[in-house]
C-alpha cells in the first residue's frame, strides 16, 4: 500500500523584492537559515528572490524546510511574481509597497537603514499604523516573522492610492 504525504495547509511562496536598488543585506538575511526556517514552520515553501543590481552568488539549493528557492535580478513587471505569491517582503520602495498592496498581498516592508534622509521609514509607519503592513529592519525581520499576525493586517483599498501618493508627496517636499 502506498502511503500519501498529507498536508492540510497549501505550500506557500514568498517573494522578495529589492526593486532596482542593491539591498544585499535584506537578500542575506532572508536567506539566513533562521529566518528561512522560521518561514518554513508557517509553511512557507516556495521563495523567490527579486534581487535588483546585487552581485552576490547566492546558493538556490533547497533548504531549511523550501522545496525551491529561485532568483533573478530583474524584470520589466514584477507584477506575475507578487501575483503568485502568498507573501511578499519589500524594499521600502513607494512603487514596490503600493504594488504588492494594490495586488492585497501581505507584506513585510523592510527598511534600508543604511540610507541617508531616509523617508521611507514614515511611509511605511503610516502604512503600519492604518494596518496594511509590518515593517522592520534587516535586525528585525526574524522577530517580525515570528509574531506577525497577518489576520490582523487590512485589505488595502485601491482608492486610497491618491491618499498614499499625497502623503509620499508631502513626506518628500513637493507639497
Amino acid at each position: 500500500m502506498k502511503q500519501c504525504k498529507y498536508n492540510a495547509m497549501p505550500d506557500k511562496t514568498v517573494f522578495v523584492t529589492v526593486g532596482t536598488t542593491k539591498f544585499d543585506d535584506l537578500i542575506t538575511t532572508v536567506l539566513n537559515r533562521t529566518v528561512l526556517e522560521a518561514l518554513s514552520v508557517r509553511n512557507y515553501r516556495n521563495l523567490i528572490l527579486q534581487i535588483g543590481n546585487s552581485s552576490l552568488k547566492l546558493d538556490c539549493t533547497a533548504r531549511y524546510g523550501f522545496d525551491k528557492i529561485e532568483t533573478f535580478k530583474l524584470s520589466p513587471s514584477i507584477g506575475k511574481y507578487m501575483q503568485s505569491a502568498d507573501l511578499v517582503i519589500s524594499h521600502a520602495g513607494a512603487g514596490s509597497v503600493l504594488e504588492a498592496l494594490e495586488k492585497r498581498k501581505h507584506l513585510i516592508v523592510v527598511i534600508n537603514d543604511l540610507l541617508m534622509d531616509n523617508h521611507q521609514v514614515e511611509l511605511a509607519e503610516q502604512l503600519y499604523k492604518d494596518e496594511y503592513l509590518y515593517y522592520c529592519t534587516c535586525q528585525s525581520l526574524l522577530h517580525i516573522v515570528q509574531t506577525m499576525d497577518l489576520a490582523k493586517l487590512k485589505p488595502f483599498v485601491n482608492d486610497k492610492s491618491i491618499d498614499i501618493a499625497n502623503y509620499i508627496n508631502k513626506i518628500m517636499g513637493f507639497r
